[in-house]
């Protein structure tokens, strides 16, 4: 990428699930004359529409939208590989823009673009297949008991009510013999271009019914219907998240629909605070506005951007 200079901007917009972001974003996006990069690690799979939010293309209003729809749910595709794909598309985006957009509020594909990916060692597909059969027939805190014996450094800081996370851990504890946090020490990488970062965020009660809304709205669209669909790929990682991770224990008969539909709920907005923690780690790192704020935020990147000229 050495073709790119310093004057380039990515402005980056994170935040929670139904705050908004897809919204200002085109707005911005229209704003500049530029694209848009999304690091929503489940609006890539084309077969996942409705339960991920991806943008319409009446919502997208003729805004080229990057890395929605762009892989199948079949083909295995990890952070690493979203940091490499990214890096390449910005080389030529930069090429015909000045400022490029990117959002979404998967944290830590949002990194892997930022500050690079930590070289993580090949695992056996066997150990990840009889974690997760550990974690469905017994719960998380076997996991959890196993990752604070082999890795205590990690087990303090992993998120301990996000199987995936434990299970990923623990699969590269088991298959390298070392410890996960070992290989979680690499040094933050240099990018070629500046990057300005936004974080979006309402009053809790009015981000709480925007996201009470989006699920009626999801079940009304035939968010049962699609989670079906998917229901013989529904130990792939995409899908392991919530709303339709809900819906498989439904049909699973593990609760009823009433009780499905109050969890997708609950979980959607458990959902949006740990993705709140996870951009709040640190507070000054990004610049918060709700989306309601055009003209502070459109201020703001422009100040930025003069400051880094």
């Amino acid at each position: 990428m050495e073709s790119i200079t310093k004057q380039k901007q990515l402005v980056v917009v994170v935040g929670p699930t139904a705050v908004g972001k897809t919204d200002l974003c085109v707005q911005l996006a229209k704003h500049y004359g530029t694209e848009i990069i999304s690091a929503d690690s489940r609006q890539f799979f084309r077969e996942m529409n409705i339960g991920t939010a991806k943008p319409i293309p009446e919502e997208q209003q003729g805004v080229p939208h990057h890395f929605v729809d762009s892989h199948s749910i079949t083909e295995a595709y990890s952070a690493g590989a979203f940091e490499q794909d990214v890096l390449l598309l910005l080389e030529q985006l930069f090429q015909q823009h000045d400022v490029v957009i990117m959002t979404g509020g998967s944290g830590l594909y949002v990194r892997a673009v930022l500050e690079g990916m930590d070289e993580m060692p090949e695992t056996d597909p066997q150990v990840r297949e009889a974690l997760t059969k550990q974690y469905e027939q017994e719960g998380l805190q076997p996991l959890l008991d196993n990752l604070q014996n082999l890795d205590p450094l990690y087990f303090e800081q992993v998120d301990k009510a996000n199987p995936q996370r434990v299970v990923r851990a623990l699969e590269v504890c088991l298959s390298s013999g070392k410890p996960y946090s070992s290989f979680r020490i690499s040094e933050k990488q240099e990018r070629p271009f500046n990057i300005i970062k936004i974080a979006l965020n309402r009053d809790r009660s009015e981000l709480y019914s925007r996201i009470d809304q989006r699920m009626d709205l999801m079940l009304a669209q035939g968010l049962l219907e699609e989670a079906k669909s998917l229901y013989p790929y529904r130990e792939h990682n995409a899908l392991q998240t919530v709303g339709y991770k809900e819906i498989y224990d439904y049909l699973e008969g593990k609760y009823d629909w009433e009780e499905a539909v109050r969890l997708l709920k609950r979980n959607s907005r458990r959902y949006a605070k740990r993705q709140l923690t996870w951009f709040n780690k640190n507070p000054e790192e990004y610049a918060w506005f709700s989306p309601v704020q055009w003209q502070e935020l459109v201020a703001h990147i422009e100040k930025s951007m003069a400051e880094k000229a």
